[in-house]
Order: structure tokens, then sequence, then C-alpha cells
């Protein structure tokens, strides 16, 4: 599933192709065919995203509520746009630039308020300006549940998926076990403060790179990553492979439907 940069970076490459212009808007496969009737030729006025969910936002009519969930695809082109497939839920055509989007978990039109009640079920956002690390403080200080579970919980923390708990709790070493009630504030401050870093940087660079200088393939000597998610991890999918830091093999477990990654020695309990 998409982490939350690849949901910002999408509300910016729709700014940047589609924003203040007006687009056709149809639905080949036929799921969104009465927003897309309600849509056809209006101005896309603004796009927003908040955790894995992505809004685009047309005037006085509504809103597009996009999650793509696992299977969720969006492909940007440019004219002329090929005959779509019966697999495009959604299909956006402007004078520069064409969209579609297949197999999404919602492709709904909503008003407003309904937006409004996305937001407010959501957790604090690293991504967006308003968020703080206050804001998510008082339900992780409180809780029993571990730190790993906490930072999948889109209502705790929205947009952290499982590479960014992985990366983020390793680069604090953090066993991914303890409860949210065990971390000091100065603990989650920190991690914060990084989560807010490392995911401006995948909004920039459209992928995920949380090693820092000194363990990148060069300065070590070593291969780089070969994955198809992209990116220079620590423990993320390196299971059984020595940490990068003190060698030790990095394990696996199934955690909050996922599995976790981390380093038994620099992430002792």
């Amino acid at each position: 599933m998409p982490e939350g940069h690849t949901i910002h970076r999408l509300a910016l490459d729709h700014t940047e192709r589609f924003g203040g212009r007006a687009v056709r808007v149809s639905s080949p496969q036929g799921k969104f065919s009465d927003g897309a009737a309600l849509l056809d030729g209006r101005v896309l006025d603004e796009a927003d995203a908040h955790g894995k969910h992505l809004f685009l936002g047309f005037g006085g009519v509504g809103w597009i509520h996009v999650h793509l969930g696992l299977f969720g695809k969006v492909a940007f082109g440019a004219p002329p746009a090929p005959p779509p497939t019966d697999t495009v839920r959604l299909r956006l055509l402007g004078e520069a630039a064409y969209m579609d989007l297949r197999g999404p978990t919602t492709c709904a039109l909503i008003t407003a308020a309904e937006k409004r009640a996305v937001h407010e079920r959501l957790g604090a956002d690293p991504l967006r300006p308003a968020a703080s690390a206050d804001d998510a403080w008082p339900r992780i200080s409180r809780s029993r549940r571990t730190v790993a579970a906490l930072l999948m919980d889109q209502k705790v923390v929205a947009g952290v998926g499982n590479v960014y708990r992985a990366e983020v709790l390793f680069r604090h070493g953090i066993d991914p076990y303890r409860a949210g009630s065990g971390l000091t504030r100065a603990e989650w401050d920190a991690v914060w403060a990084d989560l807010v870093a490392l995911m401006r940087e995948g909004v920039r660079a459209n992928r995920i790179d949380t090693v820092r200088p000194e363990h990148e393939p060069e300065a070590m000597g070593r291969a780089p990553r070969v994955d198809g998610h992209g990116g220079e991890v620590y423990v993320y999918r390196r299971a059984n492979q020595p940490c990068l830091v003190c060698g030790t093999p990095v394990r696996t477990a199934p955690l909050a439907a996922r599995n976790l990654f981390w380093c038994p020695t620099c992430q002792a309990r």
C-alpha cells in the first residue's frame, strides 16, 4: 500500500498537471459514472492529501475522494491519450496531460462536510503543515499497545506505513515492541521530527530513503539495494541480512497485520 509521501506527491502532480483548468472526467469502467458526469468539464480547483487519502476539489460541486488501498494505481501521460481500458475507474483529461486511476479501494464524489469527517477521524499527518508531535502524543503516551502498532494506526499517525515505521524505529534505536506509554516525550518528539524530514524527502524524491550518509553503498563499499520498492533502507525487507550498523541478522515477525523488521541489537529491549 502506498505510504503518505506518495499520496502527497500525487496531490502535487495533479495540481501541476490540471490545477486551475477545466478537465474532462470519465469513468470507462462505469463505477464512477455518476460522479464523472457531474464533474465533466469543470475546473479542478485544488488537490489535498491527508495520510493515505487523496482529495481532488471541484469548486462547489464536491471532492473526488481516492484511497488507493493495496491495488490502486495512478498513471499520468501526455496527450493524445490512448483509448481507455475497462479497468480504468477514473480518467482525467486536460490539454497537457491525462490521468488514469485503476483498482482503488475508494473513488467517490463527496461533499465538503464529508471531507471534513474524513479528516476528523484521521491522526496527525507529518506532511500537513498544521500537524505537530503534540497531536499524537496523548494517545501514544497513554497506550499499552506497541509503538510499532501505534505508528501503523491511521487514527493516531496518518500516512506512516510499514516502511516508515520500521525505519524510523531503527533510526532511533527503539524496540518496536515497547509500549507507547514506555516512550519518553523526548523520544517521541525526535521520532516525529524524523518522520517529517524523511517523508518530505520522500515527496521530493518520490521514493523512500532512510539510510544516513555514512551507511550508503558508496561509503560502506557495498552493493546498492535491489528491490522493487527502491530506496536505501536499514531493515525493511532485509530479514536475515546483516544490520548495516552492527552486523546482527535483521529479524522479522508479523505485527499489526504486516511484517515488522528490526535489529535485535540496535533496538534492544
